[in-house]
């Protein structure tokens, strides 16, 4: 494991997430899935989101319609969550599940409105 590129991550992964997300995740890693943790967390965190050439902003946005085509929708809650600590408004989330809708299909746009609103009206943004 890159010890660095490791907590690079970690910061990463705690500042879109949230530290007690993030925390709570990671203490309840075993011998079973820790392995995996570190690599995610070095990985994707730590080398995917570490490189700043994309802003966190755009960086959620391409994640929210790729999980969205993927179909992983508590992923999807997660990083739509993430997206709105990112700076993500909520016209923009709009629009993203716009071309969710037309890529993925209208019942994974109406899928992603559904959990959007929940999301929303729980942070009281709409």
């Amino acid at each position: 494991m890159d010890k660095a590129l490791f907590e690079l991550g970690l910061s990463k992964r705690k500042a879109t997430l949230g530290e007690e997300y993030v925390t709570n995740n990671l203490a309840k890693a075993d011998a079973f899935n820790l392995p995996f943790q570190e690599a995610m967390t070095e990985w994707c965190w730590g080398f995917g989101w570490g490189d700043d050439t994309i802003d966190v902003k755009t960086r959620s946005l391409m994640n929210l319609t790729m999980i969205a085509a993927l179909g992983k929708m508590h992923e999807w809650e997660l990083h739509l969550r993430g997206a709105i600590t990112n700076g993500v408004t909520v016209d923009e989330i709009r629009s993203a599940i716009h071309v969710i809708a037309i890529y993925c299909g209208v019942p994974q746009g109406v899928e992603c409105f559904r959990i959007a609103r929940d999301v929303l009206e729980e942070l009281e943004l709409i």
